[in-house]
């Protein structure tokens, strides 16, 4: 019993246990993304141009240009482990505009989802994509 609860309350995090979680974190928002946000947006990219906000006055294909490759492209590069940096800070560009501009006087319950792909971008930006990555691949052949 007192090993139970030794392992339920540790704050250790052993090397394998912290590269499986920062995978099934980049799998989970990047499917997530793609499948929410960004197919919607690409398949139906004329009613997007339509309705996007454009909060800096870019016109509405750029603003769904910039959301869809957010949305899906650096999403995806989040789910393969690629260059996962960089699109984590393209993807945070987009959701802190989402929720610092376009719904700023919404209610929570509509701020919560840019603030939380926020903080999951954040945490991703800080830990990068760890063992199981295209980047740690790269960056083993590198060095």
């Amino acid at each position: 019993m007192k090993k139970i609860l030794s392992n339920l309350f540790s704050t250790a995090i052993n090397g394998q246990r912290f590269d499986v979680a920062l995978l099934v974190l980049r799998i989970g928002v990047a499917f997530t993304l793609i499948k929410v946000h960004g197919g919607k947006k690409l398949l139906h990219f004329a009613d997007t141009v339509a309705n996007i906000p454009d909060p800096f006055g870019l016109g509405g294909t750029t603003s769904a240009v910039v959301a869809i490759l957010a949305n899906v492209v650096f999403a995806f590069f989040i789910l393969l482990g690629f260059a996962t940096r960089l699109s984590a800070v393209f993807i945070l560009s987009v959701t802190i505009t989402g929720l610092l501009m376009v719904h700023i006087n919404d209610p929570w319950s509509v701020k919560d989802i840019p603030f939380i792909y926020s903080l999951v971008m954040i945490v991703i930006l800080i830990l990068g994509a760890g063992r199981y990555s295209l980047d740690y691949f790269i960056h083993q052949k590198i060095n």
